[in-house]
Order: structure tokens, then C-alpha cells, then sequence
């Protein structure tokens, strides 16, 4: 097992409007790209999971030619809303660098 944050070469978060997230985990080969890409813990189910959210909302995008994995869901809250922690979004990638990615995947 390995956490997805040295599996990965770069992970970020960032805005896709107001009212969505996308998270991009770029991969360094087509290898990781696959592993990271097919792992059980980085489904619908898993991210919905471990971001408290509901698995409808999510969209996972495969870019194989760039080795990137795009994950997307709406933000927990509107971005510049009371409550807005992260107006950019730029630090909901974190809990996913410890997420540990099985060997197998």
C-alpha cells in the first residue's frame, strides 16, 4: 500500500464555478495513471465517503494521453457564502494525499 500522495507527481483543487470543485491528480507514468485511474479507493463511493457528500454528484474524468484523474462534485458551500473556508478551493485536495492506494489497483 501506498498514499495516493506518493503514488501522484502533483494533486490540486480548484474551482470549477461557484458551486463545484474539480480535484486533478496527475500521474508521472501510464502505470500510476492506471493503478490510480482503477483503485476502489478513489470511486464515486470513496470520495463521496471521505468528503461527507452524495456519490450522484461526483464525475470522475479520465485523461490518459496527460496521466491525470479529474474528480468533480459540487462544493460543500457556494463559493464567497457565509461559511466558505476555501474560496478557491485550492486546499479540498489535501485528505485525499493520505488516502492509501492498494498495491493491486
Amino acid at each position: 500500500m501506498a498514499k495516493l500522495g506518493e503514488i501522484a507527481r502533483y494533486v490540486r483543487s480548484k474551482n470549477a464555478g461557484p458551486f463545484w470543485v474539480t480535484i486533478d491528480i496527475f500521474c508521472p507514468d501510464p502505470e500510476s495513471f492506471q493503478r490510480i485511474s482503477e483503485a476502489p479507493e478513489l470511486t464515486a463511493r470513496a470520495i463521496a465517503a471521505l468528503y461527507g457528500i452524495s456519490e450522484n454528484g461526483i464525475h470522475r474524468f479520465r485523461v490518459p494521453s496527460l496521466h491525470v484523474l479529474k474528480i468533480s462534485f459540487p462544493r460543500p458551500t457556494a463559493q464567497g457564502s457565509p461559511g466558505d473556508a476555501d474560496s478557491h478551493a485550492g486546499q479540498l485536495f489535501v485528505p485525499l494525499l493520505s488516502v492509501e492506494i492498494d498495491q493491486k489497483s
